[in-house]
């Protein structure tokens, strides 16, 4: 059993139930990334803002579900997720955390506790690695995952997200190479996990959603396409990063690209259609 020593290798936590993934985040034994842990589990994206911008905040995510797919909107107030994870508190358990003023990224901090106040409003957005562990098990080999980082491709598309109240600018999108024999498989795959972006957004060149040259990422790292892949756009959590900046909001907080929130939910519980 994992008591107080430093996580070393994620793998250690691949299979972990999310209770130790967050344990080890609030502990301060791990602060990396959290792709390929609690396989199983829906991870998802963090934002956090003042409640009165939560509504229009709200408003947006409802009407751009591709790239901030809903599992909770919080209490004010209320860091614990009483839905979907009764045992976490958004102010310690992701492992990092950034915080953006007045359209600009201000800090990355570890803990919110000394930031949270009585007028913050969270939300939960499904996050693509939780149908990570399908594509495995339908036999689609993902690179993020066998570099051995967990760093995903990750851009700024050109592709408009639907303005609410303030909150405006273009979609981020993640990419996986997906071998062209198993493309149809990939795409039926992941229409069955609209908690999880489901479905790409686009398939193919890059440049016909403003993306022209792939070596220039957002955040992540570049996953190579090879001859016999081609490039699958899905929608991206951390869209809300560049509505921030794109916006210029008073204030908003998520996570850092990667470091996501390990919930309660299993995948297998909010699978859909096929």
């Amino acid at each position: 059993m994992q008591t107080t020593a430093q996580i070393q290798d994620r793998d250690q936590l691949r299979d972990a139930h999310p209770k130790r993934v967050r344990e080890a985040i609030r502990e301060g034994r791990w602060d990396g990334p959290t792709v390929g842990m609690a396989r199983g589990y829906i991870q998802t994206n963090v934002a956090i803002v003042p409640e009165r911008h939560a509504f229009d905040f709200l408003r947006f995510c409802l009407r751009n579900p591709k790239p901030c797919p809903l599992v909770e909107v919080l209490e004010p107030g209320d860091p614990v997720p009483r839905q979907s994870t009764p045992g976490g508190d958004l102010r310690t358990d992701v492992s990092r955390y950034r915080v953006f003023r007045d359209g600009k990224l201000a800090e990355e901090v570890r803990d919110l506790r000394a930031l949270w106040r009585k007028d913050h409003v969270g939300f939960l957005m499904g996050c693509s690695v939780s149908f990570d562990q399908a594509m495995l098990d339908g036999g689609i080999e993902l690179r993020h995952l066998q570099s051995g980082t967990g760093r995903i491709a990750v851009y700024e598309s050109g592709i408009a997200c639907q303005p609410a109240g303030m909150f405006h600018g273009n979609m981020i999108v993640s990419m996986r190479p997906i071998p062209k024999t198993l493309l149809v498989r990939a795409i039926e795959i992941t229409s069955q996990y609209p908690i999880a972006h489901g479905s790409p957004v686009h398939v193919g060149d890059g440049a016909e959603i403003g993306i022209p040259d792939m070596a220039k990422i957002h955040s992540g790292k570049v996953n190579e396409v090879g001859p016999d892949e081609v490039p699958v756009w899905w929608g991206c959590g951390v869209t809300p990063q560049a509505i921030a900046v794109a916006s210029g909001v008073p204030e908003m907080i998520t996570h850092a690209t990667g470091h996501l929130f390990a919930t309660d939910l299993r995948v297998s519980a909010h699978r859909t259609g096929l």
